[in-house]
């Protein structure tokens, strides 16, 4: 799966990169490779120059074999841990992972760079990388949403750590959706209970995406649900204010349309009550 917005925020790295190669047999007879004594039980180690390793790797990406590329990176930290190629093959194999959808291996990847590297320039991206494969793990709201929260936190943390970069204004974008699925879920679970009769459980749930989630896509319809269900409980003075809010809000949706019926079917009418919570909630967010 493409993801080009990645690859374009990597173009600082991987030139970085290509200038580090081209001068490799200069900076391995500065500081030397390091490498650490053969294991003789691994039997897939091969010991092999930092240059030959990253060369290998690069010829992965150009190949788009993300997964073989990433593993080409894991080797340079494996056999050279204290050469100056370390540090940017663990970011490489974590972008590397990720383009390979091999997204908890991008995640471990990145963590480790922001474990050992707090300080690098190239650390923003390490956030970023992890936050965006936590993003893409984000599930249909009929499943456990323990991805969709962890993105949403990794996502704030890129935005508040690294404001004014290319990152941060992608993250933005995708808390948004992010929020958005969070309260989708929340509707799902109150529709769930609206059917079988399980009005106070219904009534709770679009209660927290009114009271939470009042800038997503599922406002509406949370008010639209509130009236069905509170109508079902006889609570007329709360069914009729979700459907006042919700006319003055969304005059033209389909959900007024069907809270409205709702009502005049049973020769009511949408009537705000200012002491309702629903009124009170949206006097602070409209």
């Amino acid at each position: 799966m493409p993801k080009p917005s990645l690859r374009a925020a990597l173009v600082p790295i991987v030139l970085g990169a290509s200038l580090m190669l081209a001068g490799c047999d200069t900076l391995t007879n500065i500081f030397g490779s390091k490498t650490p004594p053969k294991d003789e039980r691994d039997a897939d180690y091969v010991e092999r120059p930092v240059d030959q390793i990253y060369n290998d790797a690069w010829k992965r990406i150009r190949a788009e074999d993300w997964e073989e590329a990433a593993k080409q990176f894991d080797e340079v930290e494996r056999q050279h841990p204290y050469s100056v190629w370390a540090r940017r093959a663990m970011l490489m194999a974590a972008f590397s992972y990720y383009q390979a959808n091999k997204y908890q291996d991008a995640i471990n990847a990145a963590d480790a760079y922001i474990s050992l590297h707090p300080g690098s320039h190239e650390v923003a991206y390490a956030f970023y990388l992890k936050a965006i494969s936590l993003y893409e793990q984000i599930v249909d709201v009929g499943r456990d949403q323990t991805n969709t929260e962890a993105a949403l936190v990794a996502l704030q943390d890129v935005v508040q750590r690294f404001p004014d970069t290319e990152y941060a204004r992608d993250a933005t974008l995708k808390i948004d959706l992010t929020i958005d699925h969070i309260a989708g879920k929340e509707m799902a679970v109150g529709r769930y209970y609206l059917v079988r009769g399980d009005y106070i459980g219904a009534i709770n749930r679009f209660r927290i995406v009114v009271e939470q989630f009042q800038r997503t896509t599922q406002i509406a319809e949370a008010l639209e649900r509130l009236t069905e269900a509170y109508y079902a409980l006889g609570i007329y003075s709360e069914a009729k204010t979700a459907a006042a809010v919700l006319g003055a809000n969304y005059p033209g949706s389909v959900w007024y349309k069907d809270s409205y019926n709702l009502l005049v079917s049973h020769n009511m009418k949408p009537e705000r009550d200012k002491g309702s919570w629903i009124s009170k909630a949206f006097s602070k967010i409209l």
